[in-house]
C-alpha cells in the first residue's frame, strides 16, 4: 500500500490574464487551479492530443467553441459549480465576466497547444 504524498509547492505561471498553479503532472493526467480577471480572454485555441475538462469554482465565464477557424461560434455562460468537456480539436476561448477559478484536469500534453488568435500577441 502507497502513502499519499502531500503537495506543498505549485509552480506558478503569471498569465496575461490571470496565474496558473500546477498542482500535479505525471504520466496519466494534469490538474491546475486557474485565476483568471474579469474583462480578459485565453487564446482561441485547440490541442491536438489534450483532452480537458473545467470546474467552475467561483466568478463566472462566457466559453466560446467552434468546430474548426472558419466555422460559427457557440458561446455558453458558466458560473458556480458548472462544468464542460473539451475534446480534441475542438478550438475554445474563455472570456471572463467575473474574476474566476477554475479547476483543470486534463490528459498531461502540457505544451499541445495551436493559438488563431490571441489578445495579448502570444503565438
Amino acid at each position: 500500500m502507497t502513502l499519499s504524498v502531500r503537495i506543498k509547492d505549485f509552480k506558478i505561471t503569471e498569465k496575461p490574464w490571470g496565474k496558473e498553479f500546477l498542482v500535479e503532472h505525471n504520466e496519466k493526467y494534469t490538474l491546475k487551479d486557474i485565476r483568471m480577471v474579469a474583462g480578459t480572454r485565453s487564446s482561441l485555441q485547440s490541442h491536438n492530443q489534450k483532452l480537458e475538462t473545467i470546474v467552475i469554482m467561483s466568478g463566472e465565464i462566457e466559453l466560446e467553441t467552434r468546430n474548426d477557424f472558419t466555422g460559427p461560434s457557440t458561446f455558453e455562460v458558466y458560473g458556480p459549480g458548472s462544468a464542460y468537456t473539451i475534446p480534441t480539436g475542438k478550438l475554445h476561448r474563455v472570456r471572463v465576466i467575473k474574476d474566476c477559478q477554475l479547476i483543470e484536469v486534463s490528459t498531461p500534453e502540457l505544451n499541445d497547444i495551436v493559438r488563431y488568435q490571441d489578445d495579448f500577441g502570444r503565438t
